[in-house]
């Protein structure tokens, strides 16, 4: 069996300068920032299903230290279940939804995703979206329409994919591309890349690039390092 690529070092640079560059909607004084995870729970990614368990786990503890921020639960799986869990600011009960879902074989429903989250934003701004999934099989012109009206919304669609398949690889991008958002490969074998990679988006949707920079003077360390990152420094 070919081996997959994984992510190297100039992904995750470009990745994070491209994050940097994603324009935040203006956030009204005192309002806590909302970030929708959104999941794929088919039964293709279950041998990765517990490890990125435990990175994004990770990423909702670290962004709870921050303040400010909200995050919405979803998965889709089986036979048309799509599930979201209720608005949460607390790292444990994210968990707690999270851990208790399990994988099961069915098609991929990332138009309903898309949809939901825009329902979200007609209730109450949406920060962004991150999505995780490793294949597309629905009709990319009702995908590609979704996310321009996300990226009409200002909610930018962060696509983190997982494996090879070419067919999700370009409904990915061009999802990120017309959301206002940005793709990247998802590689759980580089756990720390990734707890980066999610926790630079988490810290945009809580208070935007300033957010992230102020957070890594503070933190210092690798945080630091992925700050100077996100601000173009060297």
């Amino acid at each position: 069996m070919a081996k997959l690529p994984t992510s190297t070092e100039d992904d995750v640079t470009r990745f994070l300068k491209q994050v940097s560059e994603t324009t935040a909607p203006p956030r009204r004084h005192g309002s806590r920032g909302r970030l929708i995870f959104a999941l794929d729970a088919t039964a293709s990614r279950e041998p990765s299903w517990d490890r990125a368990c435990q990175i994004q786990g990770d990423m909702f503890t670290e962004t709870s230290l921050l303040g400010g921020l909200a995050v919405q639960l979803l998965y889709y799986r089986g036979y048309r279940q799509c599930r979201a869990s209720k608005w949460a600011i607390n790292p444990d009960e994210l968990l707690r939804f999270m851990t208790s879902v399990r994988c099961l074989g069915g098609a991929t429903q990332i138009e309903k995703i898309l949809k939901h989250a825009i329902k979200e934003n007609t209730k109450q701004e949406v920060n962004a979206l991150i999505f995780i999934g490793d294949a597309m099989e629905e009709n990319i012109d009702l995908l590609c329409h979704q996310a321009g009206e996300l990226g009409l919304l200002k909610v930018p669609v962060f696509a983190f994919h997982e494996g090879g398949d070419p067919v999700a690889e370009r409904a990915f991008r061009q999802i990120a591309r017309l959301s206002g958002g940005v793709y990247c490969r998802f590689d759980a074998n580089s756990a720390q890349q990734l707890r980066d990679l999610l926790a630079a988006v988490a810290l945009y949707a809580a208070g935007g690039r300033q957010a992230m920079l102020d957070y890594g003077q503070r933190k210092g360390g690798a945080a630091l390092r992925l700050t100077h990152q996100l601000s173009g420094k060297r």
